[in-house]
């Protein structure tokens, strides 16, 4: 195996958003972003209470770590999204999808009480994976 495998078991949902399995194979480099907000370089918070908008940033937050360690949102093995219970799920499900650019991670969505930046609306962590193709291999690309 010579990249991540992701499955959509018969039986289970099947949904163009998430997979159910991610296969990782040996000696691929794991790469851990941590919670990822809607702030600029200098902390202040992008978009207000718009959940839209906030999530637009969280994604290009998301994308820029995932760079700093050499891989993107088609890396991307599982991804965490905490949103405060109060709010709109559904308008910030099209921005995070379109962040994704039809990458399909596994996905976890939790509503919480609240968030640690004041006046976040919602936080991503994710987890990627950096498969190094065989030698002579070519690059699937």
């Amino acid at each position: 195996m010579s990249e991540i495998t992701r499955l959509r078991p018969e039986g289970l949902v099947h949904s163009p958003a998430f997979t159910h399995v991610a296969v990782v194979p040996p000696g691929a480099t794991t790469i851990h972003v941590g919670g990822q907000n809607a702030v600029d370089a200098q902390g202040v918070i992008v978009g207000g209470d718009d959940v839209a908008a906030q999530t637009r940033r969280v994604m290009e937050n998301l994308r820029t770590a995932l760079a700093a360690a050499g891989a993107g949102v088609h890396d991307l093995v599982s991804v965490t999204i905490l949103i405060l219970d109060t709010a709109d799920l559904a308008a910030a499900y099209p921005a995070a999808a379109a962040g994704l650019e039809g990458a399909a991670p596994l996905v976890q969505v939790a509503r919480v009480a609240g968030l640690s930046v004041p006046g976040a609306l919602l936080e991503v962590s994710a987890v990627a994976a950096l498969v190094a193709t065989p030698a002579g291999a070519a690059d699937p690309g």
